[in-house]
């Protein structure tokens, strides 16, 4: 009965926890993306869009897994306002990062984190992946931790482009 008790105790938490999450909404950071060509975007740059910011590395094999879908998803949304960028992580080497890119042709914004400060004010992020979409206002929408859904990322991102 114990056991019973306790399971329902953090179902509920976890519940109770999901509730609050989705009724919160956490603006984006304020931070500036180094891109492969050397030009820079930023946080407020993006706004007016629905942002894809993907934390990954060369090294991270659910990050190459999953980098198809992301491609994918960008190549059928980019048209109507919706733009990713790929942060590639510190410890990655930038001539992994820059081979990556050219071999597997990413068409998005490629940006590295040299100094770790972007994954910093992203919630220190240290796990890849880790996917945040940002609404068209700046605020972070969803996190993902590890390779998204993407059915459900895909309902989420045309739910995000209709609203005004």
């Amino acid at each position: 009965m114990k056991f019973v008790l306790t399971r329902l105790r953090r179902l509920l938490c976890v519940a109770l926890w999901s509730l609050l999450s989705a009724c919160t909404s956490q603006t984006a950071p304020e931070s500036n993306f180094v891109l492969l060509d050397g030009s820079q975007t930023s946080t407020s740059q993006l706004r007016g869009k629905v942002t894809l910011i993907n934390f990954w590395a060369t090294s991270c094999t659910t990050c190459v897994a999953e980098m198809p879908q992301i491609i994918s998803t960008y190549g059928h949304y980019q048209s109507q306002g919706f733009e990713t960028v790929a942060v590639a992580m510190s410890y990655d080497p930038p001539s992994y990062v820059v081979n990556f890119a050219q071999t597997r042709k990413l068409p998005f914004k490629v940006a590295i984190d040299n100094t770790g400060a972007v994954a910093k004010a992203w919630g220190d992020v240290k796990l890849t992946p880790t996917t945040y979409l940002v609404d068209k206002q700046g605020a972070i929408v969803k996190r993902y931790v590890g390779a998204p859904d993407f059915k459900e990322l895909n309902q989420l991102i045309e739910k995000l482009l209709a609203a005004t």
